[in-house]
């Protein structure tokens, strides 16, 4: 944009200088931040901490055990309430209301009750039945029954079983009603149209918070050393009963927690990503190439 000048011969004003911003705010908070990693650090490593044993412990045979147990018992448990919790779901979302109150009522009492409690309530469940079984058929001892894994595995999964029926149920109704109701008028039936309709599109919405739920799984796990169940904090404090090396034992099942969740976390990354690709891909020809696939296979077609 050009201004004559005051005396009217026309030359151009030279242009306004840019000043940059100095953006205080970001190097206060940067330097904030440096100085408190830095005394964090330094309180660390005046700690009566022996590090150097920490790498002898991580590797200890009964740590690995209780890693083991760890993953084991997180994906079995995660896997029955997942499975659990899509029947429960499906429960709910029926028109029969006896189905639909009882799965509320599930979900209300498993979200209810803390998940320590649950898992001491089927560890002692031998206090209230002596035996377990099918009157006239067969009967077994409680105790020899609900072993430490048994219970864990019967807390964590029925407790996560709740969670994942609101998820599940959350991810069909963000599918549209009229893809359904156009599914129902080409004699699609609910389980086909569950299985070719919904629950491919609800995955995307079903996936990220069952990754959340798996990597807390990964840690809830660590509920179960109360019943005795040897995973990795009560690897660490069998270990720590030995050698009194408590923090060190500790740190060491602290960095295989890590490990874990970020091992977990990027599979979650991956499988979100390959979820959504296929979805961008499909977009919404998918659920009408999935109805016009099944309509070719009715009884009725070609008539």
């Amino acid at each position: 944009m050009s201004v004559d000048s005051g005396t009217g011969t026309g030359q151009r004003h030279q242009p306004l200088p840019i000043v940059p911003l100095r953006h205080w705010g970001r190097w206060l908070s940067a330097a904030a931040i440096v100085v408190f990693v830095l005394a964090v650090l330094f309180v660390l490593g005046h700690a009566d901490i022996a590090y150097h044993d920490v790498p002898t412990f991580f590797l200890f045979p009964v740590m690995l055990e209780g890693l083991w147990h760890t993953v084991v018992l997180a994906v079995v448990a995660q896997a029955a309430g997942i499975a659990i919790g899509l029947a429960v779901a499906i429960m709910r979302r029926s028109a029969n209301p006896v189905a639909s109150v009882s799965a509320a009522v599930y979900i209300w009492v498993f979200r209810g009750v803390p998940v320590l409690l649950q898992l001491l309530i089927w560890y002692n469940l031998a206090l209230a039945f002596k035996v377990i079984g099918i009157p006239g058929l067969f009967s077994v001892s409680t105790n020899t029954v609900m072993s430490p894994f048994v219970a864990g595995l019967l807390g964590l999964g029925l407790n996560e079983s709740a969670y994942m029926a609101e998820i599940i149920r959350a991810g069909f109704n963000s599918i549209d009603k009229g893809q359904i109701e156009a599914a129902h008028a080409i004699g699609m039936t609910p389980a086909r149209t569950l299985r070719r309709i919904i629950l491919p599109q609800a995955m995307r919405v079903i996936i990220p918070p069952t990754g959340n739920d798996f990597i807390n799984m990964l840690k809830e796990t660590s509920l179960v050393s109360v019943i005795s169940y040897v995973e990795l904090i009560q690897a660490a404090n069998n270990i720590a009963s030995h050698n009194l090396e408590v923090m060190e034992t500790l740190l060491a099942a602290a960095i295989w927690y890590m490990l874990l969740v970020t091992i977990a976390s990027i599979g979650q990354h991956y499988l979100e990503r390959a979820v959504a690709g296929g979805t961008k891909e499909a977009g919404r020809a998918q659920p009408l190439q999935a109805a016009r696939k099944a309509l070719a296979t009715m009884p009725f077609a070609g008539r």
